[in-house]
This record gives structure tokens, C-alpha cells and sequence, in this order.
């Protein structure tokens, strides 16, 4: 097999290789992927990120793998990219993305009133499905309503949103290894019994599982240490992404990210959408907040379908070839 054309991209520093494989297959081995992913000897990225044929009613099937090697089903910011390249490849304002989560839909989003193009409130009074599920079962949460103005995104830019889709909470759905009724919290700490570290995080599957931890200050926490015990202890069977949060107002939220198979990231964008969701229930926020990632803003809102916007913006690193078999690789105009 030739050389293979991929182009390096990010979202706030959620950095990936992207190859086009719609035309002939592309599936490099595993420690190939983890080869390339270095960020001593290889290109360096979080994951490696595959546009493959799309069903019926999709543009595109978009696989990930993660820097280990490892198949995951979502990633937020990987979407908002290849929504972009396939938007200016169609012309369209809008694509669709299949994924192993399932259906997404990225869209061009010129942000002039700090909201995603799509959302819409509920009307005043009313509830979202999700907010009368748990005023019927796990006690109140944060109702629809009007969203919350958040602050805006560089106003005037075009950026990128990407219907996220609908999170998931009950227990087999994250999924938990044990039963718990209420995943707002769950029983986990870090740390002796009276006193841990870190205790009760919310929760969530918004693509893939994760579990956030609210804290005073996100950098106070050794996130490199606790991180992969935390994302491989026997609760999560499918491993799990680990935060750190800290809500700073009724529509902001700092947080840091140990990513499933990755590591420490600079963004991870399910990670920004499952700690909107979960700010929200537990009522730490209204439905809409920008938050704030080692590699910048997010603008996040919860709709009043249930559905999670993410909007951000993207970049183009460089372009190059990479041989699947071997792992070397060329930047454009260079050598590796």
C-alpha cells in the first residue's frame, strides 16, 4: 500500500490524525496507531480518526481509535473537525455523522447571540423530558425553561456545533458494575474513608462513560496520579473518563480531563457536554454554560428535546503522508 494522505487537526488542543479511507481501507494495527501517536518519535495525537463510507443517510462513518490503540465510540471535538471538512467538501451547512454512539449532526454556527444554531427553549413552566423524569423518580433537577445566556465565543467567528445526542444515566447504560438508582452520585472516593480526596462523582454516558468529581480547585488534584486508577477501577467495566469540576457561576464550569486511553487532554468534548448535563441535574448550573478546558472554551447547552450542543472552534495543523504498515511518516513539504 502507498503512502496515505492524513491531515492533523484539533479542537482546543484535542488534537487528531485524520485519513480519508472512503475511497480504499484504512486500518493500521494498533501498536502502528500508538507508534504515530507518540509525541516524542510520531505526529502526536489524542486519536487517530478514520472517514470511512457512510449508511444511508449519512455523510460519512467516522471510527476512533484512541492514542492506545483502542476503539472508542464518541469523540466531541473529532466530530466538530470532520464536520468541518465535510461541510466544505458538499458545500452543505450542515453534515451527518454516523458513529458507534450513533447519528450525529455537525453544523456551521456564527455565533451572534452566545447560543448554537438548533436549540430552543422550552416554554415557560414545562420541563424537559429528562428534568420530569427525575422530579418523578430521583428527586428535582434543573428545569428547561429559557436557556441560560451564556457569554459568547468570540463573537463574529464561525465555529462548529455538534448535536451530541441524548445522555444516557441510568446505571447498566453508563455502564456501572453495581446498581445505583440515583447517579448524580455515586459511591466512589479517592483517599481514606473520613477524609478522601475526591468522592461521590456524578455519573454519566454521553458517547462513552464518564465520571466527574466536584471540587474547589481542578488544579489542586494530582490528576495525573489519580486519573488511571480512577478510569480502570473495577465500578466502570468499560473503563471511564475521569474530571475535575469546578463551577464558578450559574453558567460557567472549569474543568480538567484524564481521557479514556489518552491520558491528561487539553479538551475533551464529551467530558465538557457530561459535566454540563451533570452540573445541571445535580443543580450546580442551568442548561447552559460555557466551559473552560486547559486548551480554552466550550459552549455547551442541553436542549429542550434533551439533546447536548457543543459548540467550539477548529484548526488545521498540517497535512502530510504516513505508511499504515510501518508508521513512518512525512509532513507536507518535509520530511518526518
Amino acid at each position: 500500500m502507498p503512502m496515505i494522505s492524513f491531515r492533523k487537526m484539533n479542537g482546543l488542543g484535542n488534537d487528531f490524525l485524520i485519513v480519508d479511507a472512503r475511497g480504499e481501507r484504512v486500518r493500521p494495527d494498533p501498536e502502528i496507531i500508538r507508534k504515530l501517536a507518540d509525541r516524542e518519535s510520531g505526529i502526536g495525537f489524542d486519536q487517530f480518526i478514520t472517514i470511512e463510507p457512510g449508511k444511508p443517510g449519512a455523510d460519512a462513518f467516522m471510527r476512533i481509535d484512541n492514542a492506545d490503540g483502542g476503539e472508542v465510540e464518541a469523540c466531541g471535538n473529532a466530530t466538530r473537525c470532520v464536520g468541518l471538512l465535510l461541510m466544505q467538501e458538499t458545500g452543505a451547512k450542515q453534515a451527518a455523522i454516523e458513529t458507534s454512539a450513533g447519528l450525529l449532526f455537525a453544523r456551521r454556527v456564527d455565533v451572534s447571540g452566545g447560543r448554537a444554531a438548533g436549540t430552543e427553549p422550552l416554554p415557560s413552566g414545562e420541563r424537559s423530558p429528562q428534568a420530569a423524569r427525575d422530579a418523578a423518580g430521583e428527586g428535582a433537577t434543573a428545569e428547561a425553561g429559557p436557556l441560560t445566556e451564556a457569554p459568547l465565543l468570540d463573537a463574529g467567528e464561525t465555529l462548529i456545533a455538534v448535536d451530541m445526542g441524548v445522555p444516557k444515566f441510568g446505571w447498566e447504560d453508563i455502564p456501572l458494575a453495581e446498581e445505583f438508582r440515583d447517579t448524580r452520585a455515586i459511591e466512589l472516593q479517592v483517599g481514606p474513608i473520613d477524609a478522601p480526596v475526591l468522592h461521590s462523582p456524578s455519573a454519566v454516558n454521553i458517547g462513552n462513560p464518564h465520571a466527574i468529581f466536584w471540587v474547589d480547585d481542578v488544579w489542586a488534584h494530582d490528576l495525573a496520579l489519580h486519573g488511571p486508577l480512577l478510569e480502570n477501577h473495577p465500578i466502570f467495566p468499560e473503563r471511564a473518563n475521569i474530571s475535575l469540576a469546578h463551577v464558578t457561576a450559574a453558567d460557567a464550569i472549569t474543568l480538567r480531563t484524564w481521557e479514556r486511553g489518552v491520558g491528561l487532554t487539553r479538551a475533551c468534548g464529551t467530558a465538557a457536554c457530561a459535566v454540563l448535563v451533570a452540573a445541571a441535574r445535580t443543580k450546580r448550573t442551568g442548561r447552559c454554560a460555557t466551559v473552560t478546558l486547559p486548551g480554552g472554551d466550550l459552549l455547551i447547552e442541553w436542549d429542550a428535546r434533551d439533546h447536548v450542543w457543543m459548540t467550539g472552534p477548529t484548526a488545521l495543523d498540517f497535512e502530510g503522508l504516513f505508511d499504515p504498515h510501518t508508521g513512518d511518516f512525512a509532513r507536507e513539504g518535509g520530511a518526518a
